[in-house]
């Protein structure tokens, strides 16, 4: 898709961004699952609920635009945060450092939402998409909260217990 104007990045990033909350819907619960500290399986059964309901913001931001129509694009950057989180899991004994990799995991995962969130939010607001960048600064919220979360969760405990 050749990009010509602040629209067409704006759906390019949005159908990116679409795709990359797809894929974490399907690795959060592996991850939940592999951790063995409780809070920590919590926060991401907790992270899961919220990615599901930005999946459907994000409806709600397509649907907030009349021409917007998002395309199939792959997220490749989330694909490979993904790969990455399943490499610490088949390469780390379970139990605490594991759990300290997997915060990390999914804090890249995070700042990558919260970089591509943050941009859809500028564009939105050039682009006078009113609806659409406050539906897209809740979610930016959110990815901030779980990023605050999980690091409070690793310094105050999990980092710890790694030694």
């Amino acid at each position: 898709m050749q990009i010509k104007n602040a629209e067409q990045l704006f759906i390019r990033l949005l159908s990116e961004v679409n795709n990359a909350e797809r894929q974490i819907t399907k690795a959060l619960p592996k991850l939940a699952k592999a951790t063995d500290n409780q809070q920590l399986s919590e926060a991401f059964q907790t992270h899961l609920e919220e990615t599901r309901g930005q999946v459907e913001r994000l409806e709600q931001v397509v649907d907030s635009v009349e021409s917007l129509r998002l395309k199939r694009i792959k997220c490749y950057p989330m694909e490979s945060l993904i790969e990455e989180s399943q490499d610490l899991i088949d390469n780390i004994e379970r139990g605490p450092l594991l759990d300290a990799a997997l915060i990390g995991a999914v804090q890249k995962v995070e700042h990558f939402e919260i970089a591509a969130y943050g941009t859809l939010c500028a564009l939105a607001g050039q682009l006078g998409y009113t609806d659409a960048k406050n539906l897209l600064a809740e979610t930016l919220k959110e990815e901030e909260s779980t990023d605050e979360k999980l690091s409070t969760l690793a310094k105050n405990d999990v980092n710890q217990k790694a030694g």
